[in-house]
């Protein structure tokens, strides 16, 4: 089943932001996942979303979401994030049907 990584971020520092998403981006793709949103300043039409931007991948299955975040190359990219962006990260299956 269809699963997604949602995420809610704000950048902190661009430069280093930058870099983050080069590493992170070919390390989505090996594992078969593809940017569905990603976005700057999402428009909230009902409450207050609390995050500068969203990004929603897919990926085939939750299995691959779950190798796509242990790899070593997304490993990496989460080592350059850490002072780079705040997020908040879920993993969500997709509906059945």
């Amino acid at each position: 089943m269809t699963a997604y990584v949602i995420v809610e971020a704000d950048v902190l520092d661009e430069e280093e932001a930058g870099r983050y998403h080069r590493a992170a981006e070919p390390s989505i793709r090996a594992h078969g996942g593809r940017y569905l949103v990603k976005g700057e300043t999402p428009e909230a039409v009902e409450g207050a979303w609390p995050s500068s931007r969203l990004i929603v991948i897919e990926f085939p299955d939750m299995d691959r979401v779950r190798q796509w975040y242990g790899s070593p190359e997304y490993t990496r990219a989460r080592e350059i994030r850490r002072t780079a962006v705040r997020l908040r990260m879920v993993f969500a299956e997709g509906a059945a049907g």
